[in-house]
Order: structure tokens, then C-alpha cells, then sequence
């Protein structure tokens, strides 16, 4: 008897499966994985002031949206979800259905494993142009580019800006503006 494989015992899940799903949740190649109870306050706060920093910075590009917490389709067996996605080229529909330009997802203990190394990877594979990875305890980003095929970390940042080239609409984090009021 050989040695036992995922797919002889977990359950395989679609698209149409997770449509069906009460709370929040992601498909990760066909499993289910439960999102964290409802963010922290300081995480909450953080992404509220993220979409505002980004939208300023993008509010003459028509063709860009800063969106939050919304379904990014990568194939029917894999659906994420992450904090904050600037969208270019779709202005409608009930899901992200291509790679978003930059995302950013804020760790908590309970994301670390799955922002750090899964969606991380999976971004990657997307092209995804930029992924950011905020820590709320250290008041820190790790900002990583693509380039060619792979992530690249271009700087972890405590204080200033940091403008996102070479996408749709030039982005801007005003991460003083998101860091400030957490600071003691």
C-alpha cells in the first residue's frame, strides 16, 4: 500500500462550492481554509487608511480601483481574498478575475504562514506586479516587485512614502500617513 496523498482524503472544493459558504473563507487548489474572526482594530484601521492613501494617489486614473476584502478568482479550485487590491481594467463583477497590480495583505499571527509562503507564492505565479506585506505590531512594510518570473524585495519601510512604477495608474503609500496614529 503506498503512502496516503491529499487528494485520497481531503475534500476537493470548486468555485461553486465556495459561492455556497456561509463566513469568510478561501480556496487554495481545491481546500477550504477559515479566515480569522473579524480583523483587530488596529488592522481594520490600517486597511481603512491604506485605500485612502492609495485611492488619493490614483484618483485622476479612471482605469485603476482601490477595492478590500474582495474575492480575487485565480481558477475555480483557487480564490483569495486579500486586504486591499488595486484593480486596473475592471470596473465591475462580483470578483477580481484578473491579476491585480499591487495587493496588500496585513499579517496577523494567524495569516503569517498563509501571507508570508502560500499567497506569496501564488501572487508570484500571477504576476502580480507588487505584493506588500504590512506588519501592524512593528509598524512595517516589505515591499516586493516582480521581476521576470520571480519576487524581488525592493525595501522594508518604517516612515515615508514608497510610489508603485511601471503599473496602470502610478500608486502611492503614504505609509507615514498609515503609521502615524499607531506610534507611540
Amino acid at each position: 500500500m503506498g503512502a496516503a496523498r491529499k487528494e485520497d482524503y481531503l475534500p476537493y472544493y470548486t468555485y461553486d462550492d465556495y459561492k455556497a459558504w456561509e463566513g469568510d473563507w478561501e480556496l487554495i487548489d481545491g481546500t477550504a481554509y477559515a479566515m480569522a474572526p473579524s480583523p483587530l482594530f488596529t488592522h481594520q484601521s490600517m486597511a481603512s487608511l491604506l485605500i485612502q492613501t492609495i485611492g488619493d494617489s490614483i484618483k485622476s486614473c479612471k482605469e485603476c480601483m482601490v477595492v478590500s476584502e474582495m474575492d480575487y478568482k485565480i481558477s475555480d479550485d483557487t480564490i483569495l481574498r486579500p486586504d486591499i487590491a488595486l484593480v486596473c481594467g475592471q470596473k465591475e463583477g462580483s470578483y477580481i478575475k484578473k491579476s491585480p497590480e499591487l495587493i496588500v495583505e496585513i499579517v496577523s499571527k494567524s495569516s503569517a504562514l498563509r501571507d508570508e509562503k502560500i499567497k506569496y507564492f501564488l501572487y508570484e505565479n500571477e504576476k502580480v506586479p507588487y505584493y506588500v506585506l504590512l506588519y501592524p505590531e512593528d509598524l512595517k512594510a516589505k515591499i516586493y516587485k516582480l521581476d521576470g518570473n520571480r519576487y524581488e524585495k525592493v525595501t522594508d519601510i518604517l516612515e515615508g512614502s514608497f510610489i508603485f512604477e511601471d503599473i496602470a495608474c502610478q500608486a502611492k503609500i503614504d505609509f507615514d500617513f498609515v503609521f502615524d496614529r499607531f506610534r507611540a
